[in-house]
């Protein structure tokens, strides 16, 4: 399909009419370039409209009688996804079909032999996306189908090989849609406009005293540990209500050290949910795990069944994935098996699966990417220099809506902002990709 930009500006104005809004010049580029070209990318930091684009291109494409499918690498970020955008999103392993082979490999049902049928691919978050998952989706999209990838190439690269979305952007191959316009009510936010400023190489403001981006100075790991402690348990709590502690999420750079997960996991657990005769507890290595903790699924698990916690007459249905925090509500040690609220979802771990999860009370960066939270608490030691670049800084304070709350050197979080050497991740795909078309 190809369209004329008189065309196209009348299908846009159905859309706006639809929506109830009028959009700026850059996202209307970005809508025309969806149906002008099989593959458009979208990338931009936080404020600057990539859901409103989204659900735009959803419309449009609705209006054209194409079918689509959106998807996001991780079971998270196609949970928001679909929350923002109030249409149904994947993962793309559940998108691609994906099972195990006699032999216990992975393997994705869709692929080259058996396509995907939709004529249009969202993906959302695609930064996140490895090589290897990019390659098996080319694979199974069926020739003359549009592919838009969305995604901020200033935040941290997949875990796994590959520079996916910064090398496509780098190729120059295809059409990219830069949006830079922070609209109205993010302009108000200093967790946007910080973020920004990191992301041009700015230190942030450090010196606010009111809003939502605050910076609490600490010399040693074992302080910053500390005063993240008191926040979750006292400090915020006395200023927003008991409820503000389900809606913080600590969040570092790194699983070792003082100020790391696995440290600040037993700190937070003896703080927030300390030992009970009334709460059982499962021991799983060095790890306690208790009722009323907070936990997270470390790998997908397509397979599990789950109820409906809110409305037991509401449909269930199957799946937990990597990444997915919830609570431990109960511990059945006769039938050996613990109940897990996952945000509405009640899932019965046998107590052999108890492997499949770890505390989630602080986290890693890389562990939150694709997920959002209302509070988010950012213990910087500068102790792991070569772990703390500034995209790993602009990708933890880009996880946080609400407030954002830092806590270390003040050294520490400029010389993340100095240190870029994400730019220098070696791939090749997009030297591949230029010899291709020439």
């Amino acid at each position: 399909l190809s369209y004329e930009d008189m065309q196209a500006d009348t299908l846009l104005r159905q859309v706006e009419t639809q929506r109830g809004l009028t959009y700026v010049e850059e996202q209307k580029q970005a809508i025309f370039s969806t149906l002008q070209h099989a593959v458009t990318i979208l990338t931009g930091g936080p404020g600057t409209g990539k859901t409103t684009i989204i659900r735009a291109a959803v419309s449009l494409f609705a209006n054209l009688g194409l079918s689509y499918a959106l998807a996001a690498p991780t079971g998270r970020a196609a949970k928001r996804m679909s929350e923002s955008t109030g249409e149904e999103a994947k993962t793309i392993h559940r998108l691609l079909e994906m099972n195990y082979s006699e032999q216990e490999e992975m393997q994705f049902v869709r692929n080259e032999h058996y396509l995907l049928t939709q004529d249009v691919i969202i993906i959302d978050e695609a930064s996140m996306m490895d090589i290897f998952l990019f390659s098996s989706l080319l694979k199974a999209i069926k020739p003359g189908a549009r592919v838009m990838l969305i995604g901020d190439s200033d935040q941290l690269p997949s875990v796994g090989a590959g520079n996916v979305l910064s090398d496509l952007i780098a190729s120059k191959v295809f059409p990219v849609i830069c949006l830079k316009k922070i609209f109205r009510q993010s302009r108000e936010s200093q967790i946007v406009l910080n973020a920004h400023r990191i992301n041009e190489g700015q230190y942030p403001n450090l010196n606010q005293k009111i809003g939502d981006f605050f910076f609490l100075s600490r010399e040693s790991p074992a302080q910053a540990a500390e005063t993240v402690i008191s926040l979750c348990k006292d400090r915020l709590p006395a200023r927003y209500g008991e409820d503000i502690v389900s809606q913080i999420q600590v969040i570092t750079p790194t699983r070792k050290g003082d100020a790391g997960t696995k440290q600040l996991n037993l700190l937070l657990q003896a703080a927030l949910n300390p030992p009970s005769k009334h709460k059982g507890e499962r021991k799983n290595k060095d790890i306690i795990f208790r009722v009323g903790d907070k936990v997270m699924q470390i790998r997908n698990n397509y397979d599990i069944v789950w109820t409906n916690t809110n409305d037991e007459h509401a449909p269930g249905g199957i799946g937990v994935f990597n990444g997915d925090i919830g609570t431990i509500l109960n511990m059945d040690f006769k039938d050996e098996i613990l109940q897990i609220d996952f945000d509405g979802r009640l899932i019965c771990y046998p107590f052999e699966s108890i492997e499949d999860l770890e505390h989630a009370y602080a986290i890693t960066v890389h562990k939150s990417q694709g997920s959002e939270y209302p509070v988010v608490i950012l213990p910087l030691s500068g102790d792991f220099p070569f772990l703390t670049t500034r995209n790993l800084l602009y990708t933890a304070i880009t996880r946080a809506q609400k407030m954002v709350i830092l806590v270390g050197k003040r050294q520490a979080v400029f010389n993340m902002v100095d240190n870029n050497r994400h730019h220098f991740r070696y791939s090749g795909l997009h030297i591949l990709l230029q010899q291709e078309v020439t």
